[in-house]
């Protein structure tokens, strides 16, 4: 196998990785800013405070972004397996 196709073998996998994972985390960044200003206006400074909202909107977002997140990944893989005869050469 060329150095080469690995490399592209490894960027792309890399870029998927952040495509798929990108919403939840843009979505547990909103959330704890909201959160850290919530706690700074009211001086609640409880650390626990945050699980609760970021769960459940990872969970609201897995629910939303769930099947893009899957259609992304599922194309990816299809992509490897019609292409592994070009591959092992």
């Amino acid at each position: 196998m060329d150095p080469g196709v690995v490399l592209d073998i490894g960027r792309e996998a890399l870029m998927v990785t952040m495509i798929v994972s990108a919403p939840l985390l843009i979505v547990s960044l909103l959330i704890g800013l909201i959160i850290s200003i919530f706690q700074a206006t009211t001086q609640i400074q409880e650390q626990t405070l945050t699980f609760v909202p970021k769960i459940l909107a990872i969970f609201a977002s897995i629910i939303l972004f769930g099947p893009w997140m899957l259609t992304i990944l599922i194309n990816y893989t299809q992509k490897l397996i019609l292409n592994i005869n070009n591959f092992i050469k």
